[in-house]
Protein backbone atom coordinates (compact mmCIF):
# COMPACT_ATOMS: atom_id res chain seq x y z
CA UNK A 1 0.00 0.00 0.00
CA UNK A 2 1.03 3.66 -0.41
CA UNK A 3 3.66 5.04 2.02
CA UNK A 4 4.39 1.54 3.33
CA UNK A 5 1.07 1.29 5.15
CA UNK A 6 -0.07 -2.21 6.08
CA UNK A 7 -3.71 -3.29 5.64
CA UNK A 8 -5.79 -3.37 8.79
CA UNK A 9 -6.03 -6.79 10.41
CA UNK A 10 -9.20 -5.85 12.25
CA UNK A 11 -11.58 -7.80 9.98
CA UNK A 12 -9.27 -10.67 9.08
CA UNK A 13 -10.11 -14.27 9.88
CA UNK A 14 -7.86 -16.42 12.02
CA UNK A 15 -6.60 -18.19 8.89
CA UNK A 16 -5.71 -14.89 7.22
CA UNK A 17 -3.78 -13.77 10.31
CA UNK A 18 -1.90 -17.09 10.52
CA UNK A 19 -0.93 -16.89 6.86
CA UNK A 20 0.50 -13.42 7.36
CA UNK A 21 2.54 -14.77 10.26
CA UNK A 22 3.81 -17.57 8.00
CA UNK A 23 4.73 -14.97 5.38
CA UNK A 24 6.81 -13.08 7.92
CA UNK A 25 8.51 -16.25 9.22
CA UNK A 26 9.48 -17.25 5.67
CA UNK A 27 11.20 -13.91 5.19
CA UNK A 28 12.93 -14.21 8.54
CA UNK A 29 14.30 -17.57 7.34
CA UNK A 30 15.64 -15.92 4.19
CA UNK A 31 12.96 -17.37 1.89
CA UNK A 32 11.32 -14.87 -0.46
CA UNK A 33 7.59 -15.79 -0.82
CA UNK A 34 7.26 -13.71 -4.02
CA UNK A 35 10.56 -14.21 -5.88
CA UNK A 36 11.39 -12.10 -8.92
CA UNK A 37 13.30 -14.73 -10.90
CA UNK A 38 11.44 -17.02 -13.29
CA UNK A 39 10.80 -20.73 -12.68
CA UNK A 40 11.43 -22.92 -15.72
CA UNK A 41 8.47 -25.30 -16.20
CA UNK A 42 9.32 -28.38 -18.28
CA UNK A 43 6.15 -30.49 -17.95
CA UNK A 44 2.47 -30.25 -17.03
CA UNK A 45 0.44 -32.44 -14.71
CA UNK A 46 -2.08 -33.84 -17.20
CA UNK A 47 0.63 -34.86 -19.71
CA UNK A 48 2.59 -36.76 -17.08
CA UNK A 49 -0.50 -38.54 -15.73
CA UNK A 50 -1.64 -39.50 -19.23
CA UNK A 51 1.72 -40.55 -20.69
CA UNK A 52 3.81 -41.98 -17.85
CA UNK A 53 5.29 -45.40 -18.67
CA UNK A 54 7.25 -48.01 -16.75
CA UNK A 55 8.23 -51.66 -17.20
CA UNK A 56 8.47 -54.56 -14.75
CA UNK A 57 11.89 -56.23 -14.82
CA UNK A 58 12.56 -59.96 -14.30
CA UNK A 59 13.40 -59.43 -10.63
CA UNK A 60 10.05 -57.70 -10.11
CA UNK A 61 11.48 -54.22 -9.85
CA UNK A 62 10.17 -51.30 -11.86
CA UNK A 63 12.05 -49.37 -14.50
CA UNK A 64 10.81 -45.84 -15.19
CA UNK A 65 10.82 -45.23 -18.94
CA UNK A 66 10.10 -41.49 -19.04
CA UNK A 67 9.81 -38.33 -16.97
CA UNK A 68 13.11 -38.98 -15.20
CA UNK A 69 13.50 -35.24 -14.61
CA UNK A 70 10.54 -32.89 -14.44
CA UNK A 71 9.80 -29.37 -13.21
CA UNK A 72 6.22 -28.26 -12.55
CA UNK A 73 4.59 -25.22 -11.03
CA UNK A 74 1.13 -24.67 -9.59
CA UNK A 75 -1.01 -24.41 -6.46
CA UNK A 76 -0.95 -26.83 -3.54
CA UNK A 77 -4.56 -28.03 -3.27
CA UNK A 78 -4.28 -30.82 -0.66
CA UNK A 79 -1.71 -32.12 1.82
CA UNK A 80 -1.39 -34.98 4.28
CA UNK A 81 1.43 -36.34 6.42
CA UNK A 82 2.65 -39.93 6.14
CA UNK A 83 5.30 -40.54 8.77
CA UNK A 84 8.53 -38.95 7.62
CA UNK A 85 6.94 -37.91 4.33
CA UNK A 86 4.09 -35.85 2.95
CA UNK A 87 1.72 -36.28 0.03
CA UNK A 88 0.33 -33.20 -1.69
CA UNK A 89 -1.78 -32.42 -4.73
CA UNK A 90 -0.40 -29.81 -7.12
CA UNK A 91 -2.79 -28.15 -9.59
CA UNK A 92 -1.48 -26.44 -12.71
CA UNK A 93 -3.30 -25.17 -15.79
CA UNK A 94 -3.70 -28.72 -17.14
CA UNK A 95 -5.00 -30.50 -14.04
CA UNK A 96 -3.73 -32.13 -10.83
CA UNK A 97 -0.94 -34.51 -9.92
CA UNK A 98 0.18 -36.03 -6.61
CA UNK A 99 3.48 -34.96 -5.04
CA UNK A 100 5.60 -37.07 -2.69
CA UNK A 101 7.98 -35.21 -0.36
CA UNK A 102 10.37 -37.14 1.89
CA UNK A 103 12.13 -35.57 4.88
CA UNK A 104 15.51 -37.07 3.91
CA UNK A 105 15.44 -35.17 0.59
CA UNK A 106 15.26 -31.83 2.43
CA UNK A 107 18.02 -32.08 5.03
CA UNK A 108 19.78 -29.00 3.70
CA UNK A 109 18.72 -25.60 4.97
CA UNK A 110 17.06 -23.27 2.50
CA UNK A 111 19.23 -20.51 1.03
CA UNK A 112 19.89 -17.91 3.66
CA UNK A 113 18.25 -19.88 6.51
CA UNK A 114 19.97 -21.06 9.65
CA UNK A 115 20.97 -24.72 10.29
CA UNK A 116 18.39 -24.82 13.07
CA UNK A 117 15.59 -24.39 10.52
CA UNK A 118 15.50 -27.52 8.34
CA UNK A 119 13.45 -27.11 5.16
CA UNK A 120 11.07 -30.05 5.67
CA UNK A 121 10.03 -29.67 9.31
CA UNK A 122 10.16 -25.91 9.67
CA UNK A 123 9.14 -24.74 6.23
CA UNK A 124 7.22 -27.37 4.25
CA UNK A 125 5.22 -28.81 7.16
CA UNK A 126 4.52 -25.56 9.00
CA UNK A 127 4.72 -22.63 6.60
CA UNK A 128 3.42 -24.08 3.34
CA UNK A 129 -0.36 -23.54 3.09
CA UNK A 130 -3.05 -24.82 0.76
CA UNK A 131 -3.36 -22.42 -2.15
CA UNK A 132 0.33 -21.47 -2.20
CA UNK A 133 2.05 -21.45 -5.59
CA UNK A 134 5.23 -23.54 -5.66
CA UNK A 135 7.69 -24.82 -8.19
CA UNK A 136 8.87 -28.40 -7.77
CA UNK A 137 11.44 -30.58 -9.51
CA UNK A 138 12.06 -34.30 -9.28
CA UNK A 139 11.02 -37.46 -11.12
CA UNK A 140 7.77 -39.32 -11.83
CA UNK A 141 6.86 -42.75 -10.48
CA UNK A 142 3.81 -44.84 -9.61
CA UNK A 143 2.76 -45.52 -6.03
CA UNK A 144 1.70 -48.96 -4.81
CA UNK A 145 -1.91 -47.93 -5.51
CA UNK A 146 -1.01 -47.11 -9.12
CA UNK A 147 -1.20 -43.31 -8.88
CA UNK A 148 1.27 -41.36 -11.00
CA UNK A 149 3.23 -39.17 -8.57
CA UNK A 150 6.15 -36.74 -8.59
CA UNK A 151 8.94 -37.53 -6.13
CA UNK A 152 9.92 -33.97 -5.21
CA UNK A 153 13.63 -33.30 -4.71
CA UNK A 154 13.46 -29.50 -4.69
CA UNK A 155 10.66 -27.08 -3.80
CA UNK A 156 10.56 -23.32 -4.32
CA UNK A 157 7.95 -20.86 -3.07
CA UNK A 158 6.53 -18.82 -5.95
CA UNK A 159 3.59 -16.99 -4.35
CA UNK A 160 2.16 -17.09 -0.85
CA UNK A 161 -1.63 -17.29 -0.62
CA UNK A 162 -2.91 -14.96 2.13
CA UNK A 163 -6.53 -16.08 1.90
CA UNK A 164 -7.67 -19.71 2.29
CA UNK A 165 -9.37 -21.28 -0.70
CA UNK A 166 -12.84 -22.84 -0.24
CA UNK A 167 -11.49 -26.32 -0.93
CA UNK A 168 -14.17 -29.02 -0.96
CA UNK A 169 -14.03 -31.49 1.93
CA UNK A 170 -16.03 -34.65 2.60
CA UNK A 171 -16.79 -35.95 6.07
CA UNK A 172 -17.02 -39.61 7.09
CA UNK A 173 -20.65 -39.74 5.95
CA UNK A 174 -19.77 -38.37 2.52
CA UNK A 175 -21.27 -34.91 3.10
CA UNK A 176 -19.61 -32.07 1.18
CA UNK A 177 -18.34 -28.99 3.01
CA UNK A 178 -16.88 -25.68 1.76
CA UNK A 179 -18.03 -26.18 -1.84
CA UNK A 180 -17.83 -22.89 -3.76
CA UNK A 181 -21.26 -23.06 -5.41
CA UNK A 182 -23.09 -19.79 -4.70
CA UNK A 183 -23.60 -18.24 -8.19
CA UNK A 184 -23.12 -14.62 -7.15
CA UNK A 185 -19.88 -15.43 -5.34
CA UNK A 186 -18.66 -17.54 -8.24
CA UNK A 187 -19.30 -14.80 -10.84
CA UNK A 188 -17.90 -12.05 -8.62
CA UNK A 189 -14.76 -14.00 -7.69
CA UNK A 190 -14.20 -15.94 -10.90
CA UNK A 191 -10.52 -16.35 -10.00
CA UNK A 192 -11.58 -18.54 -7.06
CA UNK A 193 -14.24 -20.32 -9.12
CA UNK A 194 -11.69 -21.30 -11.77
CA UNK A 195 -9.29 -22.54 -9.11
CA UNK A 196 -11.61 -24.81 -7.15
CA UNK A 197 -14.19 -25.90 -9.78
CA UNK A 198 -12.42 -27.73 -12.64
CA UNK A 199 -15.61 -28.06 -14.68
CA UNK A 200 -15.82 -24.25 -14.94
CA UNK A 201 -12.36 -24.10 -16.46
CA UNK A 202 -13.41 -26.81 -18.94
CA UNK A 203 -16.39 -24.71 -20.04
CA UNK A 204 -14.16 -21.77 -20.95
CA UNK A 205 -11.67 -24.00 -22.73
CA UNK A 206 -14.56 -25.22 -24.89
CA UNK A 207 -15.65 -21.63 -25.54
CA UNK A 208 -12.19 -20.81 -26.89
CA UNK A 209 -12.22 -23.97 -29.03
CA UNK A 210 -15.60 -22.90 -30.43
CA UNK A 211 -14.23 -19.49 -31.48
CA UNK A 212 -11.12 -21.02 -33.03
CA UNK A 213 -13.28 -23.48 -34.99
CA UNK A 214 -15.47 -20.67 -36.33
CA UNK A 215 -12.47 -18.59 -37.37
CA UNK A 216 -10.87 -21.54 -39.16
CA UNK A 217 -14.14 -22.31 -40.98
CA UNK A 218 -14.60 -18.71 -42.18
CA UNK A 219 -10.95 -18.44 -43.19
CA UNK A 220 -11.39 -21.58 -45.29
CA UNK A 221 -14.37 -19.90 -46.98
CA UNK A 222 -11.99 -17.15 -48.05
CA UNK A 223 -13.45 -14.41 -45.85
CA UNK A 224 -11.27 -11.62 -44.47
CA UNK A 225 -11.32 -10.93 -40.73
CA UNK A 226 -11.65 -7.18 -40.10
CA UNK A 227 -12.19 -4.66 -37.30
CA UNK A 228 -14.74 -1.84 -37.29
CA UNK A 229 -15.38 1.03 -34.83
CA UNK A 230 -16.75 0.33 -31.36
CA UNK A 231 -17.45 4.03 -30.74
CA UNK A 232 -19.93 5.13 -33.40
CA UNK A 233 -21.64 8.46 -34.13
CA UNK A 234 -24.92 6.69 -34.98
CA UNK A 235 -26.28 3.57 -33.27
CA UNK A 236 -27.27 1.42 -36.22
CA UNK A 237 -27.46 -2.12 -37.49
CA UNK A 238 -29.96 -3.44 -34.93
CA UNK A 239 -33.03 -2.47 -32.91
CA UNK A 240 -31.67 -1.86 -29.41
CA UNK A 241 -31.01 0.83 -26.82
CA UNK A 242 -27.41 2.07 -26.93
CA UNK A 243 -24.94 3.22 -24.31
CA UNK A 244 -24.18 6.90 -24.89
CA UNK A 245 -20.99 8.77 -24.09
CA UNK A 246 -19.38 12.09 -25.04
CA UNK A 247 -16.16 12.79 -26.91
CA UNK A 248 -14.58 15.88 -25.38
CA UNK A 249 -12.20 16.85 -28.19
CA UNK A 250 -14.87 16.62 -30.90
CA UNK A 251 -17.60 17.85 -28.53
CA UNK A 252 -20.07 15.29 -29.85
CA UNK A 253 -22.04 12.30 -28.58
CA UNK A 254 -20.83 8.81 -29.40
CA UNK A 255 -22.46 5.42 -28.89
CA UNK A 256 -21.03 2.06 -28.00
CA UNK A 257 -21.94 -0.09 -30.97
CA UNK A 258 -25.05 -2.23 -30.80
CA UNK A 259 -24.02 -3.97 -34.04
CA UNK A 260 -21.25 -3.78 -36.63
CA UNK A 261 -23.49 -4.53 -39.63
CA UNK A 262 -23.50 -1.16 -41.39
CA UNK A 263 -19.72 -0.84 -41.27
CA UNK A 264 -19.19 -4.35 -42.61
CA UNK A 265 -21.55 -3.59 -45.48
CA UNK A 266 -19.52 -0.48 -46.27
CA UNK A 267 -16.56 -2.82 -46.80
CA UNK A 268 -18.60 -4.88 -49.27
CA UNK A 269 -19.36 -1.62 -51.10
CA UNK A 270 -15.61 -0.98 -51.07
CA UNK A 271 -14.91 -4.16 -53.01
CA UNK A 272 -14.29 -6.96 -50.52
CA UNK A 273 -16.13 -10.14 -51.51
CA UNK A 274 -16.41 -11.47 -47.97
CA UNK A 275 -15.65 -10.08 -44.51
CA UNK A 276 -16.24 -11.12 -40.92
CA UNK A 277 -15.76 -9.61 -37.49
CA UNK A 278 -15.88 -11.24 -34.09
CA UNK A 279 -16.08 -8.67 -31.32
CA UNK A 280 -17.91 -6.99 -28.47
CA UNK A 281 -21.32 -5.31 -28.77
CA UNK A 282 -23.10 -3.27 -26.11
CA UNK A 283 -26.83 -2.84 -25.48
CA UNK A 284 -28.27 -0.76 -22.66
CA UNK A 285 -31.07 -3.17 -21.86
CA UNK A 286 -32.19 -5.69 -19.27
CA UNK A 287 -30.09 -8.49 -17.83
CA UNK A 288 -31.25 -12.08 -17.42
CA UNK A 289 -30.08 -15.64 -18.02
CA UNK A 290 -29.58 -14.99 -21.75
CA UNK A 291 -28.65 -11.28 -21.82
CA UNK A 292 -25.61 -9.33 -20.66
CA UNK A 293 -25.09 -5.64 -21.58
CA UNK A 294 -21.68 -6.49 -23.04
CA UNK A 295 -21.65 -9.53 -25.32
CA UNK A 296 -19.71 -11.10 -28.18
CA UNK A 297 -21.03 -11.24 -31.73
CA UNK A 298 -19.89 -12.76 -34.98
CA UNK A 299 -21.15 -11.19 -38.20
CA UNK A 300 -20.09 -12.04 -41.73
CA UNK A 301 -21.14 -10.74 -45.14
CA UNK A 302 -20.49 -12.33 -48.54
CA UNK A 303 -21.10 -10.69 -51.90
CA UNK A 304 -23.14 -12.38 -54.66
CA UNK A 305 -24.85 -14.79 -52.20
CA UNK A 306 -28.34 -14.99 -50.68
CA UNK A 307 -30.04 -16.37 -47.57
CA UNK A 308 -30.48 -19.84 -49.07
CA UNK A 309 -26.69 -20.09 -49.44
CA UNK A 310 -26.32 -18.89 -45.84
CA UNK A 311 -28.58 -21.68 -44.57
CA UNK A 312 -26.34 -24.27 -46.21
CA UNK A 313 -23.18 -22.62 -44.87
CA UNK A 314 -24.66 -22.35 -41.37
CA UNK A 315 -25.49 -26.07 -41.32
CA UNK A 316 -21.92 -26.89 -42.29
CA UNK A 317 -20.44 -24.53 -39.71
CA UNK A 318 -22.59 -25.86 -36.86
CA UNK A 319 -21.75 -29.44 -37.76
CA UNK A 320 -18.05 -28.49 -37.67
CA UNK A 321 -18.48 -26.87 -34.24
CA UNK A 322 -20.34 -29.91 -32.88
CA UNK A 323 -17.59 -32.26 -34.01
CA UNK A 324 -14.93 -30.01 -32.45
CA UNK A 325 -16.71 -29.75 -29.09
CA UNK A 326 -18.40 -33.13 -28.66
CA UNK A 327 -16.64 -35.75 -26.56
CA UNK A 328 -16.69 -38.33 -29.34
CA UNK A 329 -16.19 -36.12 -32.40
CA UNK A 330 -19.79 -36.68 -33.47
CA UNK A 331 -22.59 -34.30 -34.41
CA UNK A 332 -24.78 -34.78 -31.32
CA UNK A 333 -24.50 -32.48 -28.29
CA UNK A 334 -26.21 -32.93 -24.92
CA UNK A 335 -27.66 -29.58 -23.87
CA UNK A 336 -29.78 -29.69 -20.74
CA UNK A 337 -32.50 -32.30 -21.15
CA UNK A 338 -32.11 -32.54 -24.93
CA UNK A 339 -29.75 -34.31 -27.29
CA UNK A 340 -29.30 -31.95 -30.25
CA UNK A 341 -28.40 -33.20 -33.71
CA UNK A 342 -26.32 -30.73 -35.71
CA UNK A 343 -25.88 -32.71 -38.91
CA UNK A 344 -27.94 -31.06 -41.66
CA UNK A 345 -30.33 -30.51 -43.23
CA UNK A 346 -32.29 -28.50 -40.64
CA UNK A 347 -36.03 -27.95 -40.68
CA UNK A 348 -37.16 -24.76 -42.51
CA UNK A 349 -40.38 -23.12 -41.32
CA UNK A 350 -41.88 -19.74 -42.18
CA UNK A 351 -42.66 -17.40 -39.28
CA UNK A 352 -46.37 -17.30 -40.18
CA UNK A 353 -46.57 -21.10 -40.45
CA UNK A 354 -44.74 -21.52 -37.13
CA UNK A 355 -47.17 -19.23 -35.29
CA UNK A 356 -50.17 -20.95 -36.85
CA UNK A 357 -48.75 -24.40 -36.05
CA UNK A 358 -48.29 -23.66 -32.35
CA UNK A 359 -51.15 -21.17 -31.69
CA UNK A 360 -53.72 -21.63 -34.44
CA UNK A 361 -53.52 -17.85 -35.12
CA UNK A 362 -53.28 -16.60 -38.71
CA UNK A 363 -51.11 -13.50 -38.23
CA UNK A 364 -50.84 -12.95 -41.98
CA UNK A 365 -54.47 -11.88 -42.25
CA UNK A 366 -54.89 -10.42 -38.74
CA UNK A 367 -54.71 -6.63 -38.35
CA UNK A 368 -53.04 -4.77 -35.48
CA UNK A 369 -56.24 -4.62 -33.44
CA UNK A 370 -56.78 -8.38 -33.69
CA UNK A 371 -53.19 -9.04 -32.64
CA UNK A 372 -53.56 -6.73 -29.62
CA UNK A 373 -56.74 -8.56 -28.57
CA UNK A 374 -54.97 -11.92 -28.86
CA UNK A 375 -52.06 -10.70 -26.74
CA UNK A 376 -54.43 -9.44 -24.03
CA UNK A 377 -56.34 -12.74 -24.02
CA UNK A 378 -53.09 -14.72 -23.70
CA UNK A 379 -51.52 -12.47 -21.06
CA UNK A 380 -48.71 -11.36 -23.37
CA UNK A 381 -47.26 -8.07 -22.17
CA UNK A 382 -47.49 -5.30 -24.79
CA UNK A 383 -47.62 -1.50 -24.89
CA UNK A 384 -49.11 1.18 -27.13
CA UNK A 385 -45.83 1.89 -28.97
CA UNK A 386 -45.85 -1.56 -30.60
CA UNK A 387 -46.84 -1.84 -34.22
CA UNK A 388 -47.97 -5.02 -36.00
CA UNK A 389 -44.44 -6.32 -36.46
CA UNK A 390 -43.59 -5.95 -32.76
CA UNK A 391 -46.85 -7.66 -31.76
CA UNK A 392 -46.07 -10.61 -34.05
CA UNK A 393 -42.59 -10.81 -32.55
CA UNK A 394 -44.02 -10.86 -29.00
CA UNK A 395 -46.49 -13.61 -29.90
CA UNK A 396 -43.74 -15.67 -31.47
CA UNK A 397 -41.45 -15.20 -28.47
CA UNK A 398 -44.11 -16.22 -25.96
CA UNK A 399 -45.87 -19.02 -27.82
CA UNK A 400 -43.53 -20.57 -30.40
CA UNK A 401 -39.86 -20.11 -29.59
CA UNK A 402 -39.77 -22.61 -26.72
CA UNK A 403 -40.96 -25.43 -29.02
CA UNK A 404 -38.05 -25.13 -31.50
CA UNK A 405 -35.62 -27.59 -29.92
CA UNK A 406 -33.78 -29.22 -32.81
CA UNK A 407 -31.99 -26.78 -35.15
CA UNK A 408 -34.69 -24.96 -37.13
CA UNK A 409 -34.50 -22.15 -39.67
CA UNK A 410 -37.40 -19.75 -39.17
CA UNK A 411 -37.71 -17.98 -42.53
CA UNK A 412 -39.56 -15.20 -44.38
CA UNK A 413 -40.38 -12.42 -41.92
CA UNK A 414 -42.78 -9.46 -42.34
CA UNK A 415 -41.04 -6.50 -43.96
CA UNK A 416 -41.82 -4.27 -40.96
CA UNK A 417 -39.67 -6.50 -38.71
CA UNK A 418 -36.56 -6.29 -40.88
CA UNK A 419 -35.53 -2.77 -41.93
CA UNK A 420 -32.20 -3.89 -43.43
CA UNK A 421 -33.45 -6.90 -45.41
CA UNK A 422 -34.18 -7.38 -49.11
CA UNK A 423 -37.85 -7.86 -50.03
CA UNK A 424 -38.82 -11.43 -50.82
CA UNK A 425 -38.43 -12.37 -54.45
CA UNK A 426 -41.88 -14.04 -54.63
CA UNK A 427 -43.85 -13.24 -51.44
CA UNK A 428 -45.17 -9.66 -51.20
CA UNK A 429 -44.97 -8.12 -47.74
CA UNK A 430 -42.16 -10.45 -46.63
CA UNK A 431 -38.38 -10.29 -46.63
CA UNK A 432 -35.64 -12.85 -47.24
CA UNK A 433 -34.57 -13.37 -43.67
CA UNK A 434 -34.07 -16.33 -41.37
CA UNK A 435 -33.26 -16.87 -37.73
CA UNK A 436 -31.76 -20.11 -36.48
CA UNK A 437 -33.40 -21.53 -33.36
CA UNK A 438 -31.89 -24.31 -31.26
CA UNK A 439 -33.02 -25.60 -27.88
CA UNK A 440 -35.77 -22.98 -27.72
CA UNK A 441 -33.43 -20.01 -28.28
CA UNK A 442 -32.48 -17.83 -31.25
CA UNK A 443 -28.76 -18.19 -31.99
CA UNK A 444 -28.40 -16.62 -35.45
CA UNK A 445 -30.03 -13.95 -37.63
CA UNK A 446 -29.47 -13.71 -41.40
CA UNK A 447 -30.62 -11.71 -44.44
CA UNK A 448 -30.43 -11.40 -48.13
CA UNK A 449 -29.17 -7.86 -47.57
CA UNK A 450 -31.09 -4.84 -48.78
CA UNK A 451 -28.94 -3.06 -51.38
CA UNK A 452 -31.57 -0.73 -52.90
CA UNK A 453 -30.67 2.71 -51.45
CA UNK A 454 -34.14 4.18 -52.11
CA UNK A 455 -35.90 1.28 -50.41
CA UNK A 456 -33.41 1.51 -47.54
CA UNK A 457 -34.17 5.20 -47.03
CA UNK A 458 -37.90 4.42 -46.80
CA UNK A 459 -37.19 1.73 -44.20
CA UNK A 460 -35.14 4.15 -42.12
CA UNK A 461 -37.96 6.69 -42.31
CA UNK A 462 -40.38 4.05 -41.04
CA UNK A 463 -38.00 3.48 -38.12
CA UNK A 464 -38.04 7.20 -37.38
CA UNK A 465 -41.84 7.05 -37.20
CA UNK A 466 -41.58 4.22 -34.67
CA UNK A 467 -39.10 6.27 -32.65
CA UNK A 468 -41.58 9.17 -32.67
CA UNK A 469 -44.16 6.80 -31.16
CA UNK A 470 -41.76 6.12 -28.29
CA UNK A 471 -39.91 3.02 -29.51
CA UNK A 472 -36.46 3.39 -27.90
CA UNK A 473 -35.09 0.48 -29.94
CA UNK A 474 -35.92 1.96 -33.36
CA UNK A 475 -32.98 2.53 -35.70
CA UNK A 476 -31.59 5.98 -36.46
CA UNK A 477 -31.16 7.47 -39.93
CA UNK A 478 -27.63 6.85 -41.21
CA UNK A 479 -27.00 9.19 -44.13
CA UNK A 480 -23.42 8.01 -44.69
CA UNK A 481 -24.57 4.39 -45.01
CA UNK A 482 -27.22 5.48 -47.51
CA UNK A 483 -24.56 7.35 -49.47
CA UNK A 484 -22.45 4.17 -49.52
CA UNK A 485 -25.40 2.18 -50.92
CA UNK A 486 -25.89 4.83 -53.61
CA UNK A 487 -22.38 4.04 -54.85
CA UNK A 488 -23.62 0.47 -55.28
CA UNK A 489 -23.47 -2.65 -53.11
CA UNK A 490 -23.58 -6.02 -54.89
CA UNK A 491 -26.15 -8.65 -53.88
CA UNK A 492 -24.97 -9.76 -50.44
CA UNK A 493 -25.84 -12.31 -47.79
CA UNK A 494 -25.15 -11.48 -44.15
CA UNK A 495 -25.55 -13.23 -40.82
CA UNK A 496 -24.89 -12.61 -37.13
CA UNK A 497 -24.41 -15.06 -34.27
CA UNK A 498 -24.29 -14.41 -30.54
CA UNK A 499 -21.07 -16.13 -29.47
CA UNK A 500 -22.15 -16.28 -25.82
CA UNK A 501 -25.36 -18.09 -26.73
CA UNK A 502 -23.42 -20.50 -28.93
CA UNK A 503 -21.11 -21.17 -25.99
CA UNK A 504 -24.15 -21.83 -23.78
CA UNK A 505 -25.58 -24.15 -26.39
CA UNK A 506 -22.45 -26.22 -27.01
CA UNK A 507 -21.40 -26.46 -23.35
CA UNK A 508 -24.87 -27.28 -22.00
CA UNK A 509 -25.17 -24.15 -19.83
CA UNK A 510 -28.53 -22.50 -19.10
CA UNK A 511 -27.17 -19.10 -18.03
CA UNK A 512 -25.04 -16.64 -20.00
CA UNK A 513 -23.14 -15.84 -16.79
CA UNK A 514 -21.67 -19.35 -16.93
CA UNK A 515 -19.89 -18.65 -20.22
CA UNK A 516 -18.65 -15.12 -19.45
CA UNK A 517 -15.50 -14.87 -17.37
CA UNK A 518 -16.70 -11.64 -15.76
CA UNK A 519 -20.44 -11.02 -16.22
CA UNK A 520 -21.82 -7.59 -15.36
CA UNK A 521 -22.88 -7.30 -11.70
CA UNK A 522 -23.85 -4.63 -9.23
CA UNK A 523 -20.92 -3.33 -7.16
CA UNK A 524 -20.41 -4.96 -3.79
CA UNK A 525 -21.67 -3.05 -0.79
CA UNK A 526 -19.36 -3.02 2.22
Amino acid sequence: MANGQQPSTHNMTEQELLRRESLQKLRELGIEPYPAEMFEVTHHAADIVANYQEEILEDGSKNRLNYQTVALAGRIMAAREAGKAMFMNLQDASGRIQLYLRRDDFVASPDGATPEAPMFDMVIKKLLDLGDYVGVSGFAFKTKTGEVTIHVQQLKFLSKSLRPLPIVKRDAEGNIHDAFTDPEQRYRMRYVDLTVNPEVRATFVKRTRLIKTIRAFLDELGLLEVETPILQPIHGGAAARPFKTHHNALDMPLYLRIANELYLKRLIVGGFDGVYELGKMFRNEGMDRTHNPEFSMLEFYVAYKDYFWLMDVTERMFERIARALSDDGGTKIQSGAHVLEFAGPYRRLTMFDAIQEYTGLNVETADESALRNYCRQQGIEIDKTMGKAKLIDEIFGEKVEKHLIQPTFLIDYPVEMSPLTKKHRSKPGLVERFELFVNGKEVGNAYSELNDPLDQRERFEEQLNLAARGDEEAMAMDEDFLRALEYGMPPTAGIGFGIDRLAMLFTGQSSIQEVLFFPQMRPETH
